[in-house]
Order: C-alpha cells, then structure tokens, then sequence
C-alpha cells in the first residue's frame, strides 16, 4: 500500500496470448501460495493487465471458507446479482499484517476468459464472490481498506487477535 502503482486502472488484455501469459501466471500462483493467499492480481506483482487468479482446496488462512474453483480470469466483468451485501473480514498481500470488516455483493456473476481465450461464465456467492470483487478491485486500482465503512473495524492482526476480534491463524505470524 503506497504504491501508486497499485492505484492505476489496469489494461484489458488483448489479443490473449497464452505463451506471453504462462510466465506471469507461474508466477502468480507461486506468489499467492507462498502467501497463503486466496487469489491475486497482476497489478501486485506489477503487471498492470486485467488478470487475476484465485482458488483453493483448502487454505489456511480461511479456514472456515468453503473451496473455490482455481481460476484464471483475464479481463474480468462483475455483475451484482442482486443488491444484498454481506460484510466480511479481508486482507492482502498489498496491505501486509492488516485486515478490515468489508462489504461485498453476497452474489455475483462474473466473466472473462481463461489463459486460453475461452469464454469464463459463472455465477458465485460468499466467500467465492468476496474472493473475485477483491481481486478485480486491484484491476481498477482499488484496495480493500477503500471500501472500509467503519474504520473501528480494521487494524493490525496481532493487535485484532490479542483484543479478541479475530482469531489469529498458524500463517497470519508469517512475514
């Protein structure tokens, strides 16, 4: 965070070329999964293209959170389904040892496409929906603590965890 990088509009990719993307998508899952990370932008690694990926099994850091799809999505578009939102705690790899109550559409459609170019149509909500409004945020240079509505709602983890806001996960004490 700081970065004004991270606050630029990112640029559709065009055309998908899926030699050109392989480095850069290797390098993104090692990043996420050396973070513990539920999805990443290519804009936090500084490429500053609309890709994203995001997915799990099972992650340590959301325990609690249900699997969502591996998924590579390149120029993504986030319909809400509905007007109902949920908050939810979230952090990021861009705002290190923070997290913030945020609220996201509970349900969504997304689309875009696959390192492949083939056409990506999916319906999500909860954690998997929470997961994709993150990631596309940094596409048009936006952080989580922006949309923060109550300030009295973020903070340090250690500091959330020793008050009894949060409990702290094995990963959140890793640098």
């Amino acid at each position: 965070m700081g970065d004004p990088q991270l606050l630029e509009i990112s640029a559709e990719v065009d055309p998908i070329d899926t030699a050109t993307l392989e480095p850069l998508l290797q390098d993104m899952w090692e990043t996420m999964e050396e973070a513990n990370g539920a999805g990443l932008a290519a804009p936090q690694i500084g490429v500053m293209q609309r890709v994203v990926i995001f997915g799990y099994q099972t992650n340590p850091r959301y325990p609690d959170a249900p699997p969502v799809p591996q998924t590579v999505l390149i120029n993504p578009l986030i319909t809400p389904l509905n007007e109902v939102q949920e908050d939810g705690w979230e952090g990021c790899l861009s705002v290190p040892g923070m997290r913030g109550i945020v609220p996201r559409f509970r349900d969504i459609r997304y689309r875009g496409y696959d390192q492949y170019g083939n056409a990506i149509d999916r319906e999500a909500s909860g954690f998997h929906a929470r997961v994709v409004q993150h990631e596309c945020d940094h596409l048009d240079g936006v952080l989580y603590p922006f949309r923060i509505k109550d300030m009295r709602h973020f903070g340090f983890i250690d500091t959330l965890a020793e008050t009894g806001v949060i409990e702290l996960q094995p990963c959140d004490d890793e640098p």
